[in-house]
C-alpha cells in the first residue's frame, strides 16, 4: 500500500513568489493496482516522484509506503521502492549478471537468495541469451529488460515508473506493457507517470490528473468520464489545459 497524506512541496525563489510543486497531494494506491500519474509538464509529477522515495523532503505532509514515511524513514523507504526510470543507465563495462548481482548485495541480500532471483528474472525477462555480455554491447531493448530487472531484484513491493516506454518502439513498449501485467500479477503496487496518455489509458486501472500540483481528477476511466464529459484522456487533458492556473493556498 502506498499512501500520500497532504503532500505539499514549496521552493522558496529570490525576488520572485514561492512556487508551491505539490499541493496538498492525497490519495492510495493498493497492491496489484496500476495508477497513473498524468499531467503535462510542470504539473508536479517528478516532484511527488522524488518525495515518495525520501530523495525530496516535503514542505509539510507525508508519503507512506508499506508503513514507513518517506519523511522521518527514508532508507527503509527506498528499500519498498524499484524504479524503473527512462533516465537510467546500466555500468558499461559490467555484464548484466554482474551489474545484477551488485545492487543485489547494495539491498543485503544473501548470495543464495540472489542466485533464486537472477533465475526468477532472467526467465521472466528471457535475459538468458545476453546475462553475461559487457552492457556496452547490448542492445536498446536488451539493455531495458536489464533494467527491468534491476528494478525488481530486491523484490519491492511498490514500484515507480517514470515515463518507462520514452524513446522505445512498438517492441520495446510491448516489453513494457507485459511487464506492468507481471507486476499486477504479482500483487505489486504500482504508479506509473508518462506523458503516453494512450498508453495510460491502456495499462492502468485508476490515474490522478494533476494540475499545477494540484490533483484535479481522480479514478477509473469511467469515472473521469463522467466527471468531465469527455471520452478519452487526451480530450480531458486539452479541457484541463484551457483552465486557469489555480491559486495556491
Amino acid at each position: 500500500m502506498l499512501q500520500l497524506k497532504e503532500l505539499t512541496k514549496t521552493f522558496t525563489r529570490p525576488g520572485e513568489a514561492d512556487l508551491v510543486a505539490v499541493n496538498r497531494l492525497s490519495f492510495e494506491v493498493g497492491a496489484g493496482e496500476v495508477y497513473g500519474l498524468l499531467g503535462p509538464n510542470g504539473a508536479g509529477k517528478t516532484t511527488t516522484l522524488r518525495m515518495v522515495l525520501g530523495l525530496l523532503q516535503p514542505t509539510s505532509g507525508d508519503a507512506i509506503v508499506e508503513g514507513y514515511s518517506a519523511t522521518s524513514q527514508p532508507e527503509a523507504v527506498k528499500r519498498q521502492i524499484g524504479l524503473v526510470s527512462a533516465s537510467a543507465g546500466l555500468y558499461q563495462w559490467l555484464t548484466p549478471r554482474e551489474m545484477l548481482y551488485f545492487f543485489a548485495d547494495l539491498y543485503s541480500i544473501p548470495v543464495a537468495k540472489t542466485d533464486a532471483r537472477l533465475q526468477e528474472l532472467t526467465e521472466l525477462l528471457d535475459l538468458s541469451r545476453f546475462l553475461d555480455q559487457r552492457s556496452s554491447t547490448l542492445s536498446t531493448g536488451q539493455k531495458q529488460r536489464v533494467n527491468l530487472a534491476r528494478a525488481l531484484i530486491h523484490d519491492p513491493p511498490v514500484m515507480l515508473l517514470d515515463e518507462p516506454t520514452r524513446g522505445l518502439d512498438i517492441v520495446g513498449t510491448k516489453v513494457i506493457f507485459d511487464y506492468v501485467g507481471h507486476l499486477r500479477d504479482m500483487g505489486k503496487t504500482v504508479i506509473v507517470c508518462t506523458h503516453r496518455l494512450d498508453e495510460a489509458e491502456r495499462i492502468c486501472d485508476r490515474f490522478g490528473l494533476l494540475y499545477y500540483g494540484h490533483l484535479k481528477y481522480e479514478g477509473n476511466i469511467e469515472d473521469l468520464r463522467h466527471e468531465t464529459g469527455e471520452s478519452s484522456l487526451v480530450d480531458m487533458f486539452l479541457k484541463l489545459m484551457q483552465e486557469k492556473q489555480p491559486i495556491s493556498s
